[in-house]
């Protein structure tokens, strides 16, 4: 595993920095409710536009939107720090072509707990937008060009949000925030493959997980995404809270977004993973 860890220091220097800028900026500045605001509201804009739009959009085109919103996803979506929406929907769609099997970046079961956490972000593989995986994608030259300046942006991000809101946005809504949406991320690669429960035989180790599914808007149900990909609604029962699809549901209404798609039922009430019948069963 360790031979795939490599790369030049500068390429990971900013991951670490930004880590040691916001434990140590958030000690300086210090707690309050005003800080609270900013850190809350950091983290919603984050988590939405890398579920609803890296996720259910860009990687999986579960629902349609015009040019511009399309651009303003990706737009904002550079503020999460999380590479450009090109190389994170091109990275996305090699994980489910090859979900837990050795061609997988960051499988839990091919690699460990830690790697899929984490680790696979220093992998040299991981590095580069893969074009020809996003071809619907790449013909739009304003998404190449956010893609090739993503960590740009993403420094352009934290100037507005200290001239908007100052050092509490900077620290709060800007550097903690993103941090804590990376963290929250990659459980959904670590702990959403090891903790939870399989009501799908899907060919990987995909578990649906309810507190990651609160944590990250939706993204918590992840054996139901692997059990039906093209659904922009993860929470496949009324009662597994999904805040991204019950948004782009509202965005819908005032004709934002189009054709957002549900999963069919007969998807839904397929049979239940034979280990959890067996377990019914005894």
């Amino acid at each position: 595993m360790d031979r795939e860890i490599g790369g030049s220091w500068r390429q990971d220097l900013p991951f670490w920095a930004a880590h040691v800028a916001a434990l140590t900026g958030a000690l300086l500045v210090g707690w309050s409710w005003h800080a609270a605001l900013w850190l809350i509201g950091g983290y919603a804009v984050r988590m939405f536009v890398i579920t609803a739009g890296y996720h259910r959009y860009f990687s999986h085109r579960t629902y349609k939107t015009g040019r511009v919103f399309q651009f303003l996803l990706a737009l904002v979506g550079l503020a999460a720090a999380q590479q450009g929406p090109l190389w994170w929907a091109a990275h996305h769609r090699n994980h489910h072509r090859f979900s837990d099997q050795p061609q997988d970046t960051h499988s839990p079961r091919q690699r460990g707990f830690w790697w899929a956490h984490v680790r696979w972000v220093f992998a040299v593989r991981g590095r580069g937008t893969d074009l020809a995986a996003v071809k619907d994608l790449a013909r739009y030259p304003e998404l190449r060009f956010l893609d090739r300046h993503d960590m740009m942006f993403a420094v352009l991000w934290g100037a507005v949000l200290l001239a908007v809101g100052g050092w509490d946005g900077l620290v709060w809504g800007h550097l903690v925030a993103i941090v804590l949406a990376w963290h929250v991320t990659f459980c959904i690669n670590s702990l959403a493959h090891v903790f939870g429960s399989r009501r799908y035989a899907t060919t990987d180790d995909s578990r649906n997980n309810a507190l990651l599914a609160i944590l990250t808007f939706g993204e918590g149900w992840h054996n139901n995404h692997h059990h039906y990909q093209r659904s922009a609604r993860q929470g496949f029962y009324w009662w597994q809270i999904d805040v991204s699809f019950y948004v782009l549901k509202l965005l819908e209404t005032v004709r934002i977004v189009r054709d957002v798609q549900g999963v069919p039922r007969h998807v839904r009430d397929e049979a239940i993973a034979p280990q959890r019948l067996a377990l019914a069963i005894d």
